[in-house]
């Protein structure tokens, strides 16, 4: 299978990604990620992810683009200020976080996956992960910077850092100490993973910043 053409831009901070796009090929973006675009290139929005992606307020479309009457360069800039990473799947099936997907060959299959009541606790304790399958280019952004860290045996990661993982890994989600530590020591769920694969971590997570922020909010005068 013919691969895309690709540069990725302004890494680790604000990722910004071009991609070639071949005559009469086409390629699947997230929802509003699209920059620039040549004008040879055609866009039609399908529903994607299912009914999962609506439950938990993420944008339940993928969008393709198709370049018509010869070639074409688009440019891709995910929501979320941080780190982007390309993977080429060859009949293989990653999972990334909710928000985690960027744009991939239209050969890639992208489905939601239930979690759980116990394992739901990934990007903000959503409910569902998207399970990216098959062969071609994946691009995938996060919050932060992008690490990837090869699992032999083992290994402990929060939920918030969590941005992807390879299939063949098993999770289980716990507190990482008891309820008093959950609620006092600022640290909650992690993911103890057991096998070997990898997975890939972001370095900062959106919950934290979101208490930095609160209170700085306007409020409104009791007067």
């Amino acid at each position: 299978m013919e691969k895309f053409e690709y540069n990725i831009e302004h890494k680790p901070d604000y990722s910004f990604l071009t991609v070639q796009i071949p005559a009469g090929k086409t390629l699947k973006v997230e929802a509003s990620a699209m920059a620039t675009m040549d004008t040879n290139i055609q866009m039609k929005t399908k529903f994607k992810g299912g009914l999962g992606r609506f439950i938990t307020g993420e944008s339940i479309f993928i969008n393709e683009f198709t370049a018509q009457n010869g070639a074409g360069e688009m440019t891709i800039a995910p929501a979320a200020p941080g780190d982007m990473d390309h993977l080429y799947l060859n009949n293989e099936t990653v999972y990334l976080q909710n928000s985690a997907f960027v744009a991939s060959d239209p050969g890639i299959k992208i489905e939601t996956k239930w979690q759980g009541l116990t394992k739901g606790f990934f990007s903000g304790e959503n409910l569902f992960l998207i399970k990216v399958s098959g062969t071609g280019d994946l691009w995938f952004n996060s919050y932060g910077g992008i690490m990837a860290i090869d699992v032999k045996d083992g290994y402990v990661v929060d939920t918030g850092h969590i941005v992807a993982f390879t299939e063949g890994l098993e999770y289980k989600v716990s507190r990482i100490g008891g309820y008093k530590s959950l609620f006092l020591s600022g640290e909650g769920f992690v993911c103890r993973f057991s096998g070997q694969g990898r997975v890939w971590i972001q370095t900062r997570k959106i919950q934290p910043l979101l208490a930095f922020l609160n209170p700085f909010r306007p409020r409104k005068s009791s007067s």
